[in-house]
């Protein structure tokens, strides 16, 4: 089972094709080819990338 990056969640909602939504911290995840790509939502409705803050190991599926 996949768990948020960010708070290690597992209370994620599949909102798309590989997209989720992580309603303990609010953040958007994506999934491609193994990998986890965290984003926060802003107030525009615009994603900005939170990647650089986690690192490699910590965004791969297990």
């Amino acid at each position: 089972m996949m768990k948020c990056p960010n708070c290690q969640s597992k209370d994620l909602g599949k909102i798309g094709i590989n997209q989720y939504y992580c309603w303990n911290c609010f953040i958007e995840l994506s999934v491609n080819k193994e990998m986890i790509y965290t984003h926060q939502v802003e107030e525009d409705g615009s994603l900005s990338s939170l990647d650089d803050l986690f690192d490699e190991d910590s965004r791969k599926l297990s």
